[in-house]
């Protein structure tokens, strides 16, 4: 799983939508010799998608942006992931990945369709200690720069994060939190995030998602999601 680690490593939000990936199980309820994967449709210019797992569709309706299909069992070992334009065999993403069981992935399709590609994550899943959340942030805005994410007038949080790079789940005092995206290294307020509820207990991944500067005809201005993982 290193390979894919070394993919990411820091983080990014902005204005936020709550999704919630339909699963709080532990990692003990999975079945023997398989693990959780998730797919998130992260991708602002693509259509709805399929997905396929050892060419077998797994999805009953197309996954469409920004939603996530929750977490599904997958056999351990070698699997092979097709991403695919809804209702067609074009695949945007094909991948062969290695699945260990009783480990829990989310797998990302990012960036535009042009340049469309797997961000795979392993999630620690682990419970947090009484009082605490963990957050995990993952920047996947394809147009936005470097940025900073503080306490709205407080330190900053995380620093510097790039696209396609995220953070390691962060145990973080259960409350709710005025916060801001600010340009990479100034002062420079480009999302103000007030009220930002994170409850004891849970496991949330938060995405940088759509354009700074839409293309034409496209709604899908920056903003971010938030999944419950946990």
């Amino acid at each position: 799983m290193n390979k894919w680690m070394k993919l990411l490593l820091l983080l990014v939000l902005p204005a936020l939508t709550f999704t919630s990936c339909d699963d709080d199980d532990d990692d003990g309820d999975a079945l023997p010799d398989t693990a959780q994967v998730m797919v998130v449709h992260a991708s602002p210019d693509a259509p709805g998608v399929d997905l396929l797992i050892d060419n077998t569709k797994v999805n009953t309706a197309a996954l469409a942006y920004p939603n996530n299909t929750g977490y599904l069992q997958v056999q351990e070992g070698n699997r092979n992931i097709k991403v695919n334009a809804a209702g067609t065999s074009t695949s945007v993403i094909n991948a062969n990945l290695d699945i260990d069981s009783d480990k829990d992935y989310t797998i990302f399709a990012a960036d535009r369709l042009s340049n469309i590609t797997a961000v795979v994550l392993e999630d620690n899943l682990s419970s947090p200690a009484s009082g605490k959340a963990h957050v995990r942030f993952v920047h996947l805005s394809p147009d936005a720069p470097a940025v900073d994410v503080a306490v709205t007038n407080g330190p900053v949080l995380f620093s510097n994060a790039a696209f396609k790079s995220a953070s390691a789940f962060t145990p973080v005092d259960a409350g709710t939190y005025n916060l801001e995206v600010r340009l990479a290294g100034t002062n420079t307020v480009v999302l103000p995030l007030p009220n930002v509820a994170l409850t004891s207990g849970k496991i949330y991944t938060v995405f940088a998602k759509g354009f700074v500067a839409p293309p034409s005809g496209n709604n899908n201005s920056l903003g971010a999601e938030i999944i419950v993982n946990k």
